[in-house]
C-alpha cells in the first residue's frame, strides 16, 4: 500500500493536488469503483448498484439543480431545429406568458443562483426569473443547445427531404452531427462536466439553470445513468421543470422531478 500511495503522489505535481481520507461510507462514488474493478476482475460478490437509498438517509445536504427550458419561439410550435445559428429566436407572446408563469414556481423554490444559457430565448426567461428571485443571472455557453449546424430554422420535413442519409444517420446514433453541428454525444459529454461543476462550485445549494431541451434530455439521461440512446426517449416541455440532486461529496446523482409543468395549466 506504501508503494501504490507513492505512485499515487508522484502522479501529478504536489503543488496542484490536495489528498483528504474520506471514510467508506461516506464515499460511494469511491466504493462503486472498487466495486466495479472487483466484479471486473471476476469476484465473486455481486455488484454493488444502489447508493442513493442510505444516501437520502445521511445528513449530506446535496445540490439540487432545477433546470427551466424557455418559453415557446416562432420555432417550437413545428418543433424546427433551433440550436445555436443565427437565426436566435424571441420567445413569442405565449413564450414570454409562459415564462411569467414558470418565474413564479420558481421564486417558491427558494433559488439561491441563477444560471442560463447567453442565447436570445434563455435570457428573456431568466430576465422574468431574476425580477421574482432577485438574483443576478450568471450566462455560461456550457448550458448552449445542442448546435444543429445548417439545419438550424429548417423542419424535420424539410431535412428528410434536403438531407436524407444524414438525418437518417442522425435519427440512428446520438454520435452523429449534423453538417456543421454538434452530436448528443458532444452535448452529453460537456453537460456532464457542467453538472460536476456546479456541485464543486455550490455544495449543498439550490441553483436553477434556465437552458434547453436537448440539455435538459442528457442532464436527464445522466443522472439516471442511461444509454445514450435513451435520450430518444425524453421529452421537455417549453417553460417545464426539471430536477437533479448531486450529492458534492462524491458526485452520486439522482432525478427528482422531469418536465413538471402543473405551473403552465
Amino acid at each position: 500500500m506504501r508503494t501504490l500511495a507513492q505512485e499515487a503522489r508522484g502522479a501529478h505535481n504536489p503543488s496542484l493536488v490536495t489528498y483528504s481520507w474520506i471514510p467508506r461510507d461516506e464515499n460511494s462514488h469511491a466504493d462503486r469503483l472498487a466495486n466495479k474493478a472487483l466484479d471486473e476482475r471476476g469476484a465473486s460478490a455481486p455488484q454493488r448498484l444502489n447508493y442513493l437509498t442510505e444516501r437520502l438517509r445521511s445528513d449530506e445536504v446535496p445540490t439540487s439543480i432545477f433546470l427551466v427550458r424557455h418559453g415557446e419561439t416562432i420555432l417550437t410550435p413545428d418543433r424546427k431545429f433551433s440550436g445555436t445559428g443565427e437565426i436566435n429566436p424571441p420567445l413569442t407572446e405565449e413564450g414570454l406568458a409562459q415564462a411569467a408563469l414558470v418565474a413564479k414556481e420558481v421564486a417558491k423554490l427558494s433559488p439561491e443562483v441563477l444560471l442560463a444559457s447567453p442565447l436570445l430565448r434563455t435570457t428573456q426567461t431568466a430576465q422574468l426569473i431574476a425580477e421574482q428571485v432577485d438574483l443576478p443571472i450568471i450566462f455560461d455557453e456550457v448550458w448552449f443547445e445542442c448546435s444543429f449546424g445548417i439545419w438550424d430554422g429548417m423542419s424535420i420535413d424539410d431535412v428528410k427531404q434536403t438531407f436524407p442519409d444524414e438525418y437518417q444517420s442522425w435519427v440512428s446514433s446520438p454520435a452523429y452531427a449534423p453538417p456543421g453541428g454538434e452530436s448528443y454525444d458532444a452535448v452529453g459529454w460537456r453537460i456532464d462536466e457542467a453538472l460536476n461543476d456546479i456541485a464543486a462550485l455550490y455544495p449543498g445549494q439550490r441553483v436553477v439553470v434556465v437552458t434547453h431541451n436537448g440539455v435538459i434530455r442528457e442532464a436527464i439521461r445522466l443522472a439516471t445513468g442511461g444509454s445514450a440512446e435513451s435520450i430518444y426517449h425524453i421529452d421537455i416541455s417549453p417553460c417545464s421543470i426539471s430536477t437533479i440532486a448531486i450529492w458534492p461529496s462524491d458526485g452520486l446523482r439522482a432525478l427528482r422531478g422531469a418536465n413538471e409543468r402543473g405551473h403552465l395549466r
